[in-house]
């Protein structure tokens, strides 16, 4: 309890840094004065209007790319699964790719519904190729069918980027990954996804602590160890989407996260999934606010200082082998 406790200080400190840190500085008394009252100042139209959305954003994808890390990771039992593993970001990167490039798709808005219905069908592609063929989807199958899925859409988007010009500099400005001129509509669109995806894996919390003894173990603690991966998958996959969609592939808040919260709660699934929720924004938003400060009035986009941040957590804890084998 004491951790989750930190781990929500921690947030809060975090929005509040989002939302008062940037090209201009505002006390905490003003934004907290335009978040309770409003009001028609410079500063309150910066912080309701720019600001506060591009945080809610970040909260929410955030929390969707951990929890569908610690998922992915416990269904493979694979300690570096994230989500670009199984080519559900890549499947994302390809939507919008094709959107841009044939649909005439050139707004944020409009590269979310793309974006989702690529990660989704990566994900059905991954899943099918794996549960093919004797034994069904393993994990080292999920693994090698991620990886040649993953493949075949990297080349894809390559094909389409080299014969369509046009759409490269568009595309590579969400590639990179950023909370950067998200608006309220992009929140709207995804948090019903997220609070599905939320409640699959919850779900599965138990199921995953099975699965982590191995699929026999499991089957004989009386696991259904094909719907614990089916509906943890379509989960992860659900939460996927929806970050990826809203902010672009942000790389490795789905696979420092769940390393970090297993080293400070333990391994059971039950206190591991909402503790990564509660950090997964606490790294992603403190990412962003570092990405504006270092280069004023330009900007490093949240999906370059995520790793900047979060590499030096991961080494330091497999140099101190806190991170589970």
């Amino acid at each position: 309890m004491l951790a989750i406790a930190a781990a929500v200080a921690a947030l809060l400190v975090a929005v509040l840094l989002s939302l008062a840190v940037g090209a201009r500085p505002i006390a905490p008394s003003a934004v907290l004065d335009a978040l309770l009252h409003g009001g028609t100042s410079e500063s309150a139209q910066v912080v309701l209007e720019l600001r506060l959305p591009r945080t809610l954003i970040g909260l929410m994808v955030g929390a969707s790319l951990a929890l569908a890390g610690t998922v992915l990771q416990g269904l493979t039992r694979n300690p570096i699964a994230d989500p670009g593993i199984l080519g559900i970001s890549q499947g994302a990167s390809v939507g919008v790719v094709l959107a841009i490039a044939f649909a005439g798709v050139h707004t944020l808005n409009g590269y979310v519904w793309f974006a989702f219905a690529g990660a989704a069908i990566a994900s059905v592609a991954v899943y099918a190729v794996a549960s093919s063929g004797r034994g069904g989807a393993t994990p080292v199958k999920l693994a090698l069918g991620g990886a040649a899925i993953n493949a075949l859409l990297v080349s894809v988007t390559t094909a389409v980027l080299t014969t369509r010009a046009a759409a490269l500099d568009e595309f590579r400005f969400w590639q990179v990954g950023a909370l950067g001129g998200r608006n309220a509509e992009i929140a709207a669109q995804i948090w019903p996804f997220l609070l599905l995806g939320t409640l699959l894996v919850l779900s599965v919390a138990r199921g995953l602590d099975a699965l982590a003894l191995g699929d026999d173990v499991a089957k004989g603690l009386g696991r259904r160890v094909a719907t614990v991966r089916v509906v943890g998958g379509i989960g992860a996959t659900v939460l996927t989407g929806a970050g990826v969609a809203a902010a672009g592939p942000v790389a490795f808040v789905g696979l420092a996260v769940p390393h970090i919260a297993r080293a400070i709660v333990g391994s059971d699934h039950r206190w591991v999934l909402p503790f990564a929720a509660l950090l997964g924004p606490v790294m992603l938003l403190v990412s962003d606010v570092v990405g504006r400060i270092l280069f004023p009035p330009g900007e490093i986009p949240a999906g370059v200082t995520t790793a900047l941040i979060g590499v030096p957590f991961l080494v330091a804890m497999v140099r101190r082998k806190a991170v589970p084998a």
